[in-house]
């Protein structure tokens, strides 16, 4: 049982549908606490920046993949796996307000979405009981005009490439989603403790994936072998 908020979200959709009749699923990101800034003011983007998220409050490494979006590319993939979809039918749109934890859009044009307040006890309650539901008094009631607007807008993929570099080895498969999460860790590490920008983040996992493309991922010695070999690559790449 899934239990990240928007694969939770997913399943409480679907639940008692065959995959049949789903024509796609849509995440739902926050857009992180760079979503209006330009790509000028990344540039110089502090680790107290991008550890300021507007909504959720989470460990450090998983708030500045919120920051670049690349946690939203992980889901995607994830997304693929866990209800044997392809790709081409796993949309993501940012929603500020998080309210909105995913869509799933069925083939008779029919759009189901799963709403609460942001929190993870749900989700983490629903992996525990699914597919019955047990009350809860923790989660606060849901009041729509409160928590109203409710915004959703594009993706900028120019500002914040590390969701397509994430889709793209997802597609690409064999070692190269392995390869985007190892760099990825790599980088992230490397910008906490103050040694390479916000914005060498995805060049690190950019790099990463077009030295390392087409490495064997047969077995599990071959996956770890691209992990270690993607860390070297932004190691050497920012010499950290």
């Amino acid at each position: 049982m899934p239990v990240d908020s928007e694969h939770s979200a997913i399943l409480q959709c679907i639940t008692g549908h065959p995959s049949s009749e789903v024509r796609r699923v849509v995440l739902t990101a926050s857009g992180g606490p760079f979503r209006d800034w330009s790509a000028e003011r990344l540039g110089s983007a502090t680790v107290e920046d991008a550890l300021r998220h507007p909504t959720w409050r989470m460990g450090r490494k998983i708030t500045i993949d919120s920051a670049t979006l690349a946690n939203k590319a992980l889901e995607v993939i994830e997304a693929h796996f866990l209800f044997d979809l392809p790709y081409d039918r796993i949309d993501v749109v940012v929603h500020p307000q998080s309210v909105v934890h995913s869509f799933v859009e069925f083939i008779d044009g029919s759009v189901v979405a799963q709403m609460s307040v942001p929190t993870m006890e749900l989700p983490v309650l629903y992996a525990l009981t699914h597919p019955e539901r047990v009350a809860d008094d923790g989660v606060p009631a849901f009041d729509p005009v409160k928590l109203s607007p409710m915004t959703f807008e594009p993706v900028d993929h120019q500002r914040f490439p590390a969701l397509r570099l994430g889709i793209s080895a997802g597609k690409a498969g064999g070692a190269a989603p392995a390869v985007f999460n190892a760099a990825n860790e790599c980088a992230v590490a490397a910008f906490l403790a103050g040694k390479i920008a916000f914005a060498d983040i995805p060049r690190g996992i950019a790099a990463a994936l077009e030295s390392l493309k087409g490495m064997p991922a047969g077995t599990r010695e071959q996956l770890l072998a691209a992990d270690s070999a993607a860390r070297r690559r932004v190691q050497e790449m920012f010499k950290c």
